[in-house]
């Protein structure tokens, strides 16, 4: 009796397993310029190591040490994203962390120049 049941979940569990192997060339020619899913994150760590490269950004080490100062607390993320800001196109790092009051916060820091532009409640 209990292998009667065990068969139609060993199906679902074939056919899920075919469909995804049959969509995972599909999937990986979705978005060619590499802005979806794992292609994503290794074009932004490139950029990324790009931008430091050619002087564009300050280190990471840097502008934690500036942000402690200012808002101190925990970094729970960091992204390096390129943004307007006021009619110009920076580098941005968000840092988002849990401030010691225990608020969740947004710094929005220039990567340039290190200089906090926002500061906000998350």
């Amino acid at each position: 009796m209990g292998s009667m049941h065990t068969q139609p979940f060993l199906r679902r569990r074939f056919l899920a397993a075919v469909l995804m192997s049959a969509m995972a060339p599909a999937m990986s020619l979705a978005d060619p310029s590499g802005h979806e899913g794992m292609g994503a994150a290794r074009h932004d760590h490139d950029r990324a190591r790009h931008a430091l490269q050619q002087g564009e950004v300050r280190p990471i080490a840097e502008i934690l040490r500036r942000v402690a100062d200012e808002v101190p607390g925990e970094v729970i993320e960091v992204e390096l994203e390129r943004e307007n800001w006021l009619g110009k196109r920076l580098w941005v790092y968000e840092i988002k962390l849990i401030a010691q009051d225990g608020r969740l916060v947004e710094v929005l820091v220039d990567a340039a120049t290190a200089e906090i532009l926002a500061v906000e409640e998350d």
